[in-house]
């Protein structure tokens, strides 16, 4: 298993590798997308992962994920 962050592609550059930039909990960042079959749009939703979108998503799917995150980062009760 491995760690999918949500990521919006909010940038497209043509140069090679293909690499758009995403937005990430206010922090934007320059990915990858050779991993994925189609390129991206803009306003899509990516799972990021060590700088790879590895695969689309629809917005419900990248709410679902930035959640489980931030469960992982809360301090247990009691």
């Amino acid at each position: 298993m491995c760690l999918g962050i949500p990521g919006k592609v909010v940038e497209v550059s043509t140069g090679t590798p293909a690499s758009w930039r995403s937005s990430t909990s206010r922090t934007q960042r320059k990915i990858n997308i050779g991993m994925l079959d189609d390129p991206p749009a803009t306003e899509t939703w990516v799972l990021i992962n060590m700088g790879f979108a590895l695969e689309t998503v629809d917005e419900v799917a990248a709410a679902e994920a930035m959640s489980g995150l931030e469960m992982v980062g809360r301090e247990r009760d009691g």
